[in-house]
């Protein structure tokens, strides 16, 4: 057991008990409680660095500080320069060792490096969980005791712009089962005037079951063609096939959608259509509608789904009739659910995999009052998406509960389209 505690503490064979007791008097000397700590921790940090670089030079040059073996090496070196890092005990001044050549590129703490790795990555996920710039340089001053400018988070922000462009254009899979489509709202400055712009999200759900986003797409508005351009771009990144689209009812979507992919089953969300429809109705009434709906969706043929629309319409034609109404202007974009088993219903009859994704980007998206351009935008939605990930073990989750079920489904109701 001590030999494992020492592997998962490697200090514990470099400082003996008595040399932390020391440590802990030094820290004493140096202030009260938890200030004496971080003093100690900030000098610790300061020596450790800069005797890495020290190593590190000496590894470069390959000979020791006087050693009689660098003579005529041709190089050696060169004096020291001080600069300042930001670090997660705060600023520290160092001093940096020098070659004559200037051929030394210090790893652990890199040139015109002005933070270390740490902070950067703190800064990112604040970012990510929708704090503002300003806000974050006086998080960290409060906590660490670093002066950090908003202008500077934006470059540290901005570095992600490379990994954007390269997880936009990412191949994709060959075949998904299911992708769902929403779009979110967001303000965005554009030649002096803000004006809410579409952000278009896609997720694809995948033969394991997984559930990624394929991409975001900025446009005016959401529109059929807009979402039509989309699709062009996802199945030129690799993905040839999608067996059913889940979306909110847009107009004009199954046409769009069947003009890129043509076998694809455009679904409309059943629960969006549900939610339409108990608007016309009373609080009152709403269990009431909501029970002489069911037979509707959960009819086993569209004959049976039409015999049980034609109950709804009598029982509620008079007292709720756009209630009846917008299910008979759904009823085409309805219909394609009817044909399923109870396994591909399951997974298709709400958008509420996609929404749920939406929601918290919204909820970081909401803090900005409008954002300077578009490429800000499509920054903070990603690095939410990837925050999203992150908490959640690398994936946005998988697709539903019993997806396997479903896959075995979807392998009878599409014969030849699943691969092997």
């Amino acid at each position: 057991m001590t030999e494992i505690a020492d592997a998962q503490n490697p200090l514990a064979g470099v400082l003996s008990a008595d040399q932390i007791d020391a440590m802990v008097t030094a820290a004493g000397e140096l202030g009260e409680g938890r200030h004496g700590v971080e003093e100690l921790l900030t000098q610790m940090t300061k020596a450790v660095l800069e005797r890495a670089m020290e190593a590190e030079l000496s590894d470069h040059l390959g000979y020791e500080a006087g050693d009689p073996a660098g003579h005529g090496s041709g190089n050696s070196r060169n004096g020291k320069t001080t600069k300042s890092v930001q670090t997660l005990q705060g600023p520290v001044e160092l001093t940096v060792p020098r070659d004559r050549n200037s051929s030394f590129e210090p790893v652990i703490v890199p040139k015109r490096a002005r933070r270390l790795g740490k902070v950067e990555d703190m800064i990112l996920s604040l970012y990510a969980r929708g704090m503002t710039t300003r806000d974050i340089g006086s998080h960290m001053e409060e906590i660490y005791g670093s002066t950090v400018s908003a202008a500077t988070i934006s470059r540290v922000t901005d570095v992600v712009a490379d990994e954007i462009a390269l997880w936009q254009s990412r191949p994709l899979e060959t075949v998904y089962p299911i992708v769902y489509i929403d779009a979110i709202w967001l303000k965005i400055r554009d030649g002096g005037v803000v004006a809410n712009k579409a952000c278009h999200v896609a997720v694809g759900v995948d033969l394991e079951g997984r559930k990624q986003v394929l991409g975001l797409w900025l446009g005016a508005t959401e529109g059929a063609k807009f979402w039509a351009n989309v699709l062009t771009e996802i199945r030129n990144r690799g993905a040839k096939d999608i067996l059913i689209l889940c979306c909110d009812g847009l107009t004009g979507l199954p046409a769009a959608v069947n003009s890129v992919y043509p076998e694809t089953v455009v679904q409309t969300c059943v629960v969006h259509l549900l939610r339409s429809a108990m608007k016309y109705a009373s609080y009152a009434d709403r269990k009431t509608m909501a029970r002489d709906m069911k037979p509707i969706y959960t009819a086993p043929t569209v004959e049976a789904a039409e015999l049980a629309m034609e109950a709804f319409a009598e029982a509620w034609g008079t007292k709720a009739p756009a209630a009846v109404m917008t299910w008979r202007n759904a009823w085409e974009d309805f219909t394609p659910f009817l044909a399923f088993t109870p396994e591909i219903r399951k997974v298709i009859y709400t958008t509420n995999q996609i929404e749920s994704i939406n929601y918290q980007l919204r909820k970081i998206t909401k803090t900005r009052g409008s954002f300077p351009s578009a490429e800000a935008a499509i920054k903070l939605v990603y690095l939410g998406i990837r925050n999203i990930e992150t908490t959640r073990g690398g994936e946005l989750g998988t697709g539903t509960r019993g997806w396997h079920q479903a896959l075995n489904a979807f392998a009878v109701q599409f014969p030849n389209r699943l691969p092997l």
